[in-house]
């Protein structure tokens, strides 16, 4: 058996990782921070057979031997645990997941989607109408101030999050995603995030309104909980807020900088050869927003024909390195092109059970903010060389740290 495959902690170029796990194979031995050793798959078939397999699991307490129910030496002091303890629907295993997913998934029907149009139009232009201020000689970090507020505002007010507390909030899952961090500040962050949670919901239960935060305690306190406990009612405020900013960031992000590098495919899109559903698409299979995530397990042997996943043993779906199996988009996997036929073809927001309830919203708003901000600053350009723009620095988050922008075109 291969040695396993030593993850870049701080994802430098998560990229060429994918191509040198695919080319172990399929699914490969890997070791994450902390010697803990994962099998990561990188084949975009075998993706979606395992999200849709129920001998595979998202349930860490369940179907992991080494977390010891939470109460191993690994529980306590890995510094990716935070990753795999949390308790909500997509952590959630058979019944226990159709639970937690029914609760929130009616905040995310199409309709009420729908309906957050006209605020995401005003906060987008509201947003845009702040760069120009802002830029000093036309130069603005695009990442910072458009690609995160946007998502971050909608989210925000679609939960309930108070506005005194989602700054704090911010700072916290920011410093989740940073995969190099020690433990000790892992955990301690850990402390912060719970007890910013705990408020949250203090702050929320006294001062009850219409939205998702409130519905989900009121599902909580009514009947004695039975429906949800403490720990899922937090938990799931955890994931909801988070996927539903980090998500839509890197996605804005990355399609703003694949244009930019890409003239020749913007020139479509200004044509109406393509439109900007096929931006989208082709950024969501070429750069997936989470590149990889910790973890699932399998719940039996799993014989893949090559190799067999021991029962127990843990498993990183890479979506990332899904995106660009040339297996199913070509040899030309690692290329930005919006006329892909294969485009749409991508696992970059889940597959199965596990798709992400909130795909439409982030979908919505990437349809809505990047014609926006071109037809705006149709001369946008980058400030600096593409090669010069650092990664964010997280084999999970997969985004730039900053995204130097000139409004009005490079330097002739």
């Amino acid at each position: 058996m291969q040695c396993p495959f030593a993850i870049d902690p701080t994802g430098s170029d998560v990229h060429a990782e994918g191509r040198l796990l695919r080319a172990r194979g399929r699914a490969t031995r890997t070791e994450l921070p902390g010697g803990v050793v994962v099998w990561t798959v990188t084949d975009h078939q075998l993706v979606k057979d395992l999200l849709t397999d129920p001998r595979v699991s998202r349930d860490t307490y369940q179907h992991w031997p080494a977390w010891g129910n939470g109460e191993s030496e690994l529980a306590q002091t890995w510094s990716l645990a935070m990753w795999v303890a949390d308790r909500n629907m997509i952590t959630a295993y058979g019944d226990d997941h159709k639970r937690l997913r029914k609760l929130v998934a009616k905040a995310f029907t199409a309709r009420r989607t729908a309906l957050l149009r006209p605020r995401i139009e005003e906060l987008t232009h509201t947003l845009l109408d702040r760069l120009a201020a802002l830029a000093e000689d036309g130069t603005v970090d695009l990442r910072a101030e458009f690609a995160y507020p946007l998502p971050t505002y909608v989210i925000s007010e679609l939960l309930g999050i108070p506005d005194d507390l989602r700054d704090r909030l911010l700072d916290v899952i920011h410093n989740l995603f940073d995969t190099s961090a020690s433990a000790e500040d892992a955990q301690r962050n850990e402390a912060e995030v719970y007890a910013l949670l705990a408020e949250i919901v203090e702050v929320k239960r006294a001062d009850p309104d219409d939205d998702l935060i409130t519905g989900l305690i009121g599902a909580r306190d009514e009947d004695g909980g039975q429906g949800l406990t403490e720990r899922e009612l937090v938990d799931t405020i955890l994931l909801m807020f988070t996927a539903g900013h980090e998500t839509t960031v890197n996605l804005l992000d990355h399609a703003v900088f694949a244009l930019l590098t890409h003239p020749e495919q913007f020139a479509l899109v200004r044509s109406g050869e393509a439109n900007w559903e096929d931006v989208v698409e082709e950024t969501l299979r070429l750069e997936a927003p989470l590149v990889n995530l910790p973890m699932r397990y399998a719940v039996e042997d799993i014989d893949l024909g090559d190799v067999v996943i021991p029962k127990g043993d843990p498993i990183l779906i890479s979506f990332g390195a899904a995106g660009r199996d040339p297996h199913t988009h070509g040899e030309t996997a690692d290329e930005f092109d919006i006329t892909r036929p294969t485009r749409r073809d991508h696992v970059a927001f889940g597959h199965g059970v596990h798709h992400c309830v909130g795909a439409p919203l982030a979908r919505l708003e990437a349809s809505i903010a990047l014609p926006a901000l071109f037809e705006r600053f149709p001369d946008l350009a980058l400030a600096r060389p593409a090669a010069s723009i650092p990664p964010l620095g997280s084999f999970i988050s997969n985004g730039h740290g900053e995204l130097p922008v000139l409004l009005k075109g490079g330097a002739s």
